[in-house]
């Protein structure tokens, strides 16, 4: 198995496990590699150390390592925020009901006392999400990656 750290086109960096370098090139050619945050399938191999398993050697890590896995000071954590950025987006689905092509309608229906108030997600055009707002009905656009949309095989 091996595992490749890996980044999009838009700088999101994340790991990638294949059976071998070569099943990976396979992968990516065909575009089946896609960012877990943006879905872009323009993607990039980064060096990467060998991963070795030396359980003989226990205790703290050596002070480079310590060094490579700590942002600057005052710098932030890309991995930590695009961590909680999926976080949050995964809080959202969970407590958010897919109402799917019928969210401008179900959002009319709510803020007009049609149908119980809950919190509800979908997809809308610009022109049906501009409308809405100009009713005075509160949405906000917030696209979900994909990888976020099913459940992880």
């Amino acid at each position: 198995m091996k595992v490749l750290d890996l980044k999009c086109s838009h700088e999101h960096r994340f790991e990638g496990w294949f059976a071998s370098t070569e099943e990976f090139e396979s992968q990516l050619s065909r575009k089946l590699v896609a960012c877990p945050v943006c879905s872009a399938t323009d993607v990039s191999r980064m060096p990467s150390a060998p991963r070795l398993n030396l359980t003989s050697l226990r205790g703290e890590p050596a002070p480079q390592a310590q060094a490579r896995t700590q942002a600057p000071a005052g710098a932030p954590d890309a991995r930590a925020l695009q961590a909680r950025a999926l976080s949050f987006m995964r809080e959202l689905i969970d407590k958010t009901e897919n109402v799917g092509d019928r969210f401008a309608e179900e959002a009319r229906r709510i803020h007009y006392n049609e149908a119980p108030a809950r919190n509800i997600r979908g997809v809308t055009t610009p022109e049906d999400a501009h409308a809405l707002l100009e009713e005075g009905i509160d949405v906000m656009p917030l696209p979900v990656p994909d990888a976020l949309k099913e459940p992880l095989q």
